[in-house]
């Protein structure tokens, strides 16, 4: 038998009561299983360990595409409360950033809720579903690439260098991670970072890349042996100092150019995903 709530019609978002907020993680943790079901089999493991660790944004993406049908047709009293707020004009929002500085996270933003439906995913143990006020949430934006790496380097367990192996990349991803395992790869390839980078001009790629050490010869040596099959795309086998391209990219965005961006991308997706 469903648990029945009377909420009032003009409750506002930020107005939910602990029950309320104990009805919403009850109704998702039940589409969290459905979640499950489409994903485990699918990515059953991440390095080395079982499902659902190390998959936070896989879960939330598949847990947004859910919801955007489930508040359509269904009636649990959880997402009728998730319903109104949307029909106040609150938006269901993809949230990626800083948990604590200990981890990264992706979430969900409503209103002036932090709602995490992957919250199992560092600890299998934890409830599948959290959802707390966003103010004291301890989960922000990321807004340096020296926070990036003081979070990746404990949280991956990496050591992270300066990306000067692909140089005319480092504007946009000025990071390489280097695992215990030794496999390394470029970093931060996601759309947040890649806006940090543009919009400090390039400054703040500038500021971390003169922090960082050159990674081992052995590594670079790996990279350039890789880089020599690969087609001529001069974002990936033009030689350098990553700090000068920054510069030259710097003049580029007097004039917007989102064909530069977008070619960074498209570069940095042509390489293995780990090297």
């Amino acid at each position: 038998m469903k648990t029945l709530i009377k909420v009032e019609a003009n409750l506002q978002l930020k107005d939910l009561t602990t029950q309320h907020l104990a009805l919403i993680c009850n109704d998702l943790a039940t589409l969290r299983l459905q979640a499950d079901l489409t994903l485990a089999p699918k990515m059953p493991h991440f390095a080395n360990k079982p499902y659902p660790i190390g998959r936070c944004r896989e879960i939330r993406d598949e847990m947004f595409n859910l919801l955007q049908i489930a508040l359509q047709q269904s009636q649990n009293p959880g997402l009728n409360l998730l319903r109104d707020g949307v029909s106040q004009g609150h938006v269901i929002k993809k949230a990626w950033g800083s948990l604590r500085d200990e981890y990264f996270q992706n979430a969900l933003i409503f209103g002036p809720w932090y709602i995490d439906v992957a919250n199992d995913t560092v600890n299998a143990n934890k409830p599948r579903v959290e959802i707390l006020p966003l103010a004291t949430s301890q989960f922000s934006a990321i807004t340096s690439f020296t926070q990036f790496t003081k979070i990746a380097r404990s949280y991956w367990q990496v050591d992270i260098y300066k990306n000067d192996v692909c140089p005319a990349l480092a504007p946009y991803m000025p990071l390489l991670c280097v695992g215990i395992n030794g496999v390394s790869w470029l970093a931060a390839a996601n759309d947040d970072m890649l806006s940090l980078a543009i919009a400090s001009q390039f400054e703040a790629s500038i500021a971390i890349l003169n922090t960082l050490p050159s990674p081992p010869e052995h590594i670079k040596t790996r990279w350039a042996n890789l880089l020599a099959t690969l087609n001529n795309n001069p974002f990936l086998v033009n030689h350098g100092n990553p700090i000068n391209y920054c510069r030259q990219y710097q003049q580029s965005l007097r004039h917007p150019d989102i064909a530069q961006r977008d070619g960074a991308v498209i570069a940095y997706s042509s390489l293995p995903k780990s090297l």
